[in-house]
Parts: C-alpha cells; sequence; structure tokens
C-alpha cells in the first residue's frame, strides 16, 4: 500500500539525513574499536509480504526464471524448488538508501544468468543520491553499478506502469531505458556499462499527477514508462528493428520505431483522453496489447481501456471488456499466455471497491470473463477460492458485507504475468503481498482456480519501532507502516493478525511496562477514530483509549515501568499523559509539542523527553517536565533515545546530521548531564540486549558509522569496545528507525529497515529455535542428489536434494561436504551455509528442519569455479555417508 511511507518513514529520513545540527561539546572516555565483523546470521522476523509489488518479470527463454520488484523494498528471485523468493538487493548501504527502490527490471532473454535494475526511489530532494542500473551476470547474487547523471522513483507516482527497462532480444548488449523528469529515453550498447540519451526521440512526457505539490513528488513528470520490442523483427545477433514506447502523455502515449530506433514516430490513430500503463506484444499473431487508464496510478484512476493494436495492418481495435460508462478504474495488469498467444488477461487495477477484478480472454480480446461477477447485487459469483493460511494477516480482520468479501483478490494490481512456459501459473501484485495460482486452467473449464499467496521470502514493510519485552508470550512488537504490526510469538511464522481494535495504517510507536509486561501501549494514524491503544495481556488483546483534543496523528508514546500510567506526543497537539489507560489525558507542561517521549525502566514516575537539542525529564508521572542543563546533543529532531532496564537514571541518546552534532551519548543521572562516546563517529538507534556471559552491563546495539565503517554495531562493555555484526552483503539500505536486542538471547539484535521488514541476527553459539538452523539429530539413511543448473565462464548454479531414506523423522540436519575443484559458494538459499576451504556446511533453517521418512528437502547455491566444476562425490549428514543419486 506505502501511501503513509511517504508521510513518515521518508519525510523523517529526510530530516535525519539532512538537517543540520552545531558541534557536540561534551566528550566520552577515548575507546576501542574493532571493525571485524562477528559470525551472525540474519532472517526476516516472517510477515510475508506487506507492501506493494509493482513487477513481475518472467525470463522468456529459462523455464522457473522469475524476478519481483518492490517499490521501496528491493529485488527478489524466484526459487523454484522451495517456492520462495530471494532477496538481491540486501548489499545496498545506508549511502544509497534509495537504491533499494527498484522503478525497473529486465532479465537477459539470450543470456538468462544476466538480469538487469533500475534503481532510485524519489526523483525529488527526498532522495540524496541519482538513480542508478545495476547490472549481474549471475542473477543478482552480486551487482556492478552505472550511476546515471538524473533520479528514479521506484515509490513514485506512476510506479506500476512498465517495464521502463528493457533488453532487445536479438541483440542483447542493446538496453533501453524510460526515464522521468523529463530526461527522455536511454540507451546502452554494452550492456548496461555506458548509458546515453537517444537523441531523436520526439516526446520526454509531461503528464504529472499534481501540478500544484509543491514537494516535487506528486508534480514530476512521470516521463517513459515502458518499452517493448518486437522480436519478430530481427535475428539473434542483429537489433530489433520494431521497438515501440510508451510515453506519460494523455494525447501522444505510444511511439515506434522501426529502425532499430534511429526514428521515431508517434503511433497514428492511438487512442487519446488516457495513459498506456503497458504495452504487451504478441509476435505470433501480430498484436500489440495496450492497457489505459486516464491516470499513472498506481492509487489513482477513474476510467480506463484496452485496445489491440494489428502491426501489420495499423489497425486499432477496443477490446475493452466494458463499456466505457461502467468502469470507474482504470486497467493497467496486462500479460498473453506465450503457450497460448490468443489468451490474454488484464486488470482493474484502480478498482479498490468491492474488489480489484482480473479479465481473461481466449480469442485475443474478442470475448472476456470475469474472475467474478454480481449474481444479483450485492451477492457475487466467483471464479476462484481464495486460501491465505500462509498469510492469515491478509483478511485484514475484516467482516464485510456484501459485495465485499475478506480477503480481497487485491488493489493495486498493476503487475499480472502468466509463466511463459507453464500457462497454468499466473502471479499478481497487489499493495500488500504477491498472489498466484498454478491452476488457472480452471478459468476456462468451468471450474475454480484456487489464489494463494506467493510471496514467502518477500518481505516488505518499513518499520517505525521495535520492542522486545523480557517475558511474556511475545518474543517482538513491531510498528509498521500501511499495516499496523504485529505481535510475534514465533518470528518463524507469520502472525495470524496485526494489531486490531483499533487497527491503525501505520504504528509509529509503541512500548510495554519494564517491570509488567503484560501491558502494553500503541499509538498510530488512522483515518478516523482512536489514534491510542492498550493491551493488559502482553500484545494479545486491545481496546482502544480516548484521543485528547486536536490528535491527528500517533507521534510516540511511552508506558511507566510499572504500566500505572502513560506520556503521550500526539501529532497535533502538545504532550499529554494519563494515569490507567487513557479514558482521560492532561495537557504535560515544561515539554514542547512535537517532542519524543520515553520512560524510566525503573523509576515509574520518571519520564524523558527531546526536542530540538533539548533533553527534557519529568519526575511526577509526566505532568511537568523540565529542561535539562545537558549541552551538545543535536539540534534537529532526527534523535533516538532509551533508558537502561534495570537501572534508574541510565539514558543513550543517538542522533544528528553530518554538518553538526552526530553520535552517540551516554547519561548516568538521568539527563542532567550526558558524555558524547569518542569512539563513535554516527549514531541514529540504540538498543538494548541481554548481556554477555560475564558481562556486568547489557549488550549495546546500534546503528551507526563506526571508525569510518557504517554497519550494525554491538558492544558487550558499555560502548568502550565495537564489534561490526553485520557485514557488506546484509545492509539493507537506511537501518535509522529502530533497534532492539532481545532481553531472553544473547546476541540477538532486532533491526528495523525501511522497506525490508524487521530483519533479526543470531551470534553463532546464540540464538533459540526462533533464529536460524536447529542442531541435527538424523538417523537413518539418506540420499543426495546434486545437479548443476546452470554454468557460465567463472559461475554455475546447483540445486540440491536431500532424502531422507530411513524410517524415523528427522528434527535438523547438516549436510556437509567437499569441492574438488575449489569452488566457492556465492550465494545459497534455503539453508544456512559455511564455507572453510573446500570444505561446505548446509545446515537446516528454521522453516524446513523436520523432513519425515521418505520425503526430501533442497536447497540451491551460486558459486564460482576455475578450471573445472567437478561435481563433489560425497557427503556427510552429520556422521554418517549418503548415498549420492
Amino acid at each position: 500500500m506505502q501511501r503513509t511511507r511517504i508521510l513518515t518513514a521518508v519525510l523523517a529520513l529526510a530530516a535525519g539525513l539532512l538537517v543540520g545540527t552545531p558541534p557536540a561539546l561534551a566528550v566520552h572516555e577515548t575507546a576501542q574499536v574493532t571493525l571485524a565483523a562477528d559470525t551472525y546470521t540474519w532472517h526476516n522476523a516472517r510477515i510475508d509480504g506487506g507492501g506493494f509489488v509493482p513487477g513481475i518479470v518472467f525470463n522468456r527463454s529459462e523455464k522457473n526464471l522469475a524476478y519481483a520488484r518492490t517499490d521501496i523494498g528491493g529485488a527478489y528471485r524466484w526459487q523454484e524448488s522451495s517456492k520462495t523468493w530471494t532477496p538481491l538487493l540486501d548489499s545496498v548501504g545506508w549511502d544509497e538508501w534509495g537504491h533499494t527502490g527498484v522503478v525497473s527490471l529486465a532479465s537477459d532473454p539470450v543470456d538468462p544468468n544476466r538480469v538487469y535494475a533500475a534503481v532510485g526511489t524519489y526523483t525529488n530532494g527526498w532522495d540524496p543520491t541519482n538513480g542508478a542500473v545495476l547490472r549481474s551476470a549471475d542473477r543478482g547474487a552480486s551487482w556492478q553499478k552505472t550511476d546515471l547523471p538524473f533520479k528514479l522513483g521506484g515509490n513514485m507516482p506512476g510506479r506500476g506502469m512498465g517495464e521502463r527497462l528493457a533488453v532487445d532480444p536479438n541483440k542483447d548488449s542493446v538496453l533501453y531505458l524510460g526515464a522521468p523528469s523529463g530526461k527522455g529515453l536511454w540507451r546502452s550498447t554494452d550492456s548496461g556499462v555506458t548509458w546515453a540519451q537517444v537523441a531523436g526521440f520526439p516526446n520526454v512526457g509531461n503528464y504529472v499527477q499534481d501540478p500544484a505539490d509543491t514537494s516535487g513528488y506528486a508534480s514530476d513528470n512521470q516521463g517513459i514508462t515502458w518499452v517493448t520490442f518486437d522480436e519478430s523483427t530481427g535475428t539473434a545477433g542483429t537489433a530489433t528493428k520494431t521497438i515501440y514506447v510508451g510515453v506519460a502523455d494523455l494525447q501522444n502515449s505510444v511511439y515506434r520505431s522501426t529502425d532499430a530506433g534511429a526514428t521515431w514516430t508517434r503511433l497514428a490513430g492511438q487512442p487519446t483522453g488516457y495513459l498506456a500503463h503497458k504495452g504487451v506484444l504478441d509476435a505470433v499473431n501480430g498484436y500489440l496489447y495496450l492497457s489505459y487508464s486516464d491516470k499513472g496510478g498506481p492509487y489513482d484512476g477513474g476510467k480506463g481501456r484496452l485496445w489491440r493494436y494489428t502491426t501489420a495492418t495499423g489497425t486499432w481495435t477496443d477490446i475493452s471488456p466494458v463499456a466505457e460508462t461502467d468502469t470507474y478504474y482504470g486497467f493497467s495488469g496486462l500479460t498473453v499466455d506465450r503457450q497460448h498467444p490468443g489468451t490474454v488477461m488484464a486488470t482493474a487495477y484502480s478498482s479498490w471497491w468491492p474488489d480489484t477484478q482480473l479479465f481473461r480472454s481466449t480469442d485475443s480480446g474478442a470475448t472476456w470473463t470475469k474472475a467474478w461477477d454480481y449474481t444479483s447485487y450485492p451477492n457475487r459469483s466467483n471464479r476462484y477460492t481464495m486460501d491465505v493460511s500462509s498469510s492469515p494477516w491478509l483478511t485484514f480482520g475484516a467482516n464485510p458485507s456484501p459485495p465485499e468479501q475478506a480477503p480481497k483478490l487485491g488493489w493495486m494490481t498493476e503487475a499480472l504475468e502468466i509463466d511463459p512456459f507453464n500457462s497454468n501459473r499466473m502471479m499478481y501484485g497487489t499493495g500488500a503481498t504477491l498472489y498466484g495460482t498454478e491452476n488457472l486452467g480452471n478459468w476456462d473449464s468451468g471450474g475454480q482456480f484456487t489464489v494463494k499467496p506467493m510471496v514467502q521470502g518477500l518481505e516488505e514493510t518499513a518499520v517505525d519501532d521495535l520492542a522486545a519485552p523480557p517475558s511474556g508470550g511475545a518474543q517482538l512488537f513491531s510498528a509498521l507502516g500501511d499495516i499496523g504490526g504485529f505481535r510475534h510469538t514465533d518470528l518463524t511464522k507469520v502472525p495470524s493478525l496485526m494489531y486490531t481494535s483499533p487497527t491503525f495504517t501505520t504504528t509509529t510507536s509503541l512500548d510495554f511496562a519494564e517491570t509488567n509486561p503484560n501491558t502494553v501501549v500503541r499509538v498510530g494514524n488512522l483515518d478516523s477514530g482512536p489514534h491510542v491503544a492498550f493491551s493488559t495481556d502482553n500484545g494479545a488483546n486491545w481496546f482502544a483509549g480516548t484521543d485528547p483534543s486536536g490528535v491527528s496523528g500517533g507521534g510516540t508514546v511511552a508506558a511507566a515501568a510499572d504500566g500505572s500510567r502513560f506520556v503521550w506526543s500526539p501529532a497535533g497537539t502538545g504532550v499529554q499523559y494519563t494515569t490507567g489507560f487513557g479514558s482521560s489525558w492532561s495537557a504535560s507542561s515544561g515539554i514542547p509539542a512535537g517532542a519524543a517521549v520515553e520512560s524510566d525502566r525503573v523509576d515509574p514516575k520518571t519520564f524523558y523527553g527531546f526536542k530540538s537539542g533539548k533533553f527534557y525529564v519529568s519526575t511526577d508521572g509526566g505532568a511537568s517536565f523540565t529542561a535539562s542543563a545537558a549541552s551538545g546533543l543535536p539540534s534537529g529532531d532526527s534523535v533516538r533515545f532509551k533508558a537502561l532496564p534495570g537501572t534508574k537514571g541510565d539514558v543513550w541518546l543517538a542522533g544528528g546530521a553530518t554538518d553538526g552534532a552526530y553520535g552517540l551519548w551516554h547519561s548516568t543521572d538521568g539527563g542532567a548531564s550526558f558524555a558524547k562516546l569518542s569512539n563513535v563517529d554516527q549514531a541514529d538507534t540504540i538498543g538494548f540486549g541481554k548481556a554477555a556471559t560475564g558481562a556486568s552491563y547489557q549488550t549495546l546495539y546500534t546503528s551507526a558509522k563506526i571508525g569510518g565503517v557504517r554497519g550494525i554495531f554491538r558492544s558487550i562493555d558499555k560502548g568502550t569496545t565495537w564489534t561490526r555484526i553485520n557485514d557488506d552483503a546484509h545492509q539493507w539500505g537506511w537501518t535509522g528507525a529502530a533497534i532492539t536486542g532481545d532481553p531472553r538471547v544473547y546476541g540477538r539484535v532486532y533491526v528495523s529497515t525501511n522497506g525490508r521488514g524487521v530483519i533479526y541476527g543470531d551470534t553463532a553459539g546464540g540464538g533459540d529455535d526462533g533464529g536460524g538452523g536447529t542442531d541435527p539429530t538424523p538417523t537413518g539413511a539418506c540420499t543426495v542428489a546434486y545437479g548443476i543448473t546452470n554454468q557460465w565462464t567463472g559461475g554455475f548454479q546447483a540445486d540440491v536434494r536431500l532424502t531422507n531414506t530411513g524410517s524415523a523423522s528427522w528434527t535438523g540436519w547438516s549436510l556437509a561436504w567437499s569441492f574438488p575443484s575449489g569452488q566457492t559458494v556465492g550465494q545459497l538459499w534455503n539453508a544456512d551455509w559455511t564455507q572453510s576451504g573446500a570444505s561446505v556446511t548446509a545446515k537446516n533453517v528454521s522453516w524446513n528442519g523436520t523432513v519425515a521418512a521418505g520425503s526430501s528437502v533442497s536447497f540451491g547455491f551460486t558459486g564460482t569455479w576455475t578450471g573445472a566444476n567437478t561435481k563433489p562425490t560425497s557427503f556427510k549428514l552429520g556422521d554418517q555417508t549418503c548415498t549420492v543419486a
């Protein structure tokens, strides 16, 4: 959905990165810095989906090779063996966080190992860097980058149109990229290494969503939106002659070149008054299909049409499935069944109520059927059934009246693709997940096809806050954009529902009572209704509080250490306090509106606040605050601070900006004074976790720059020394909203991201069954099938299938082998792994450790080789040797 991400996460982020602050004064004692990364394994706290999937791309020459793009959460590759997605852009670092927004993807149909991504999140000043084209020769396991002289907008209006990036199917060294913001059409002739604007292209686009928007977000020219090749007009090794390009221009939306891009003309006779969201070519029958909307999407669109252009004759045919007067939506999602090219499907992407609509034709658009239709209003007849048991929260806890149903087929359905090798498989993206079916043929035979989430591994939530209680059934509370947040009792399982009663669109802040973790409070944004909620059973159930006058948004909230009172700093009014559960609120004095608030974790009457360089303290339960004399703190408001559990008055503060005070501060006197840690260059978050064995102080965690290196850091000695615990392959863009350790599991840390969900890491030897692989205890016989599925110069991809041929179930497994030719694993999925020299060990992850007798488990990896790529000849499961199939 991601409407709130634009207004909350991004604006806060922009402020945090750009606002200036004065120099710091106080200095902590000099300390040591250790930059060697600890051995950590990283996972997502499973939510599965949670955001908009605007693009799905199947490779046209290799079966089961598919990619998905998200608007702020990176790109993913499909893993057929496990039916999961593997993230491909976790290596994007802090300084280029905008490159987690993917405006387009292209999979090379000539060399399937090559994939390209056009990245950049915003075309206005919110994104500090220009866009880039990333290119990979190993299916996204590693990337090279070409920076562009303009910005790209993976989270801008119009992001569901496309694909803007395309590879010539006959000469794959040639690529085209449609740019926004009036920057035109660009071409590369060296496989994406260098790019130049196509000088002869006549139209840079002119459509903007809202010309009056002074932020530059809705007023940006949406530009050139898609590129489609007619592969029948070229031969292998020579550039394709006929190319179609979509432009965001209501009067001139489609252009064509018939001389390999040398000259371009407006396609004669085309419809006007609409934008062409997609252009999909059926070269077998000579048809270009176009889906039109009167708006750019992905939220808006009130009218639309579907058209078919006959490439040989120039004939235009309106093939819309409904009359124009009956549309209240635009068309966007569009796909052709490559096994049966006369079969076409499209979506009514902007039909929010009562549901989206899918349309299907088996006669090139002459006639259509719908995924659902009315029998007698408001009753519906569906050609499909929905099974959301793997992501039960997709019901949103709704029990709507007809014609609405829960769960919905979706909304913002701009991505739609039929598998080019399997007519029964179709995937489509929504504002909350990626759905699919594997029995699509039932649509035509009179049966029902089954729609399920096909999204495991694709995590796309923006995280505002995190809290890990010391006791109770909840392992983790999360505050998320768009879908509110979740109570995780098992990090490896998708929770049944987000927070409800009330259900916030975005939860901005939450807290629990330190000495009574059954008491939990959260605040957030809601179009109408209360903005605060409470729980007295560790977050299992909730009830709404009452808003004080003037509240317009969630802000920040703090619970007293014993849960007896709360302090709330909402948007729209000043700081408030209450005893009990918010049936009435009173204004706090001495603290400015908009201050961030936190509680002391020992004294239930002590609360803290921060605003514009000033630290505030209350010792009367939030009734009144006094400004501390502490100086040298950041003058801006990009600051996060927390009080240490178990010690009164022990406060840590992180934040700042590059042109002023920026770092990590510590107070041991309740905020009366702060000392700045001299060994921390920059810090944006601070959190606490279980102390290390023998340590007298809780473990500190921070997203910071230390010793000149950006990363996630841990200290077990009160900040004297630091260890980086992530690595360059695990950076996740911007991680500055929240961090917390686990008070029950040493070494476990929970990290917020702005689009990759909740990441958690466990140190080697730490963690428990909520983390990575379990200790293997397999008995009985085993068989291993090792297959090299793809190989290219210097690289390869392999799949491994491990079969339990014994008589007893396994509760965990660890498979070891040695490479005979010095091969090196680059990226491995569906297992944890280590490699030392030639020796490799792959160990189950939490969700695939149980293997029943007679069953199998599979994982795959990409790797490098030199000289030879000989298969391993021996595999060991624990201490026993497996049969090699």
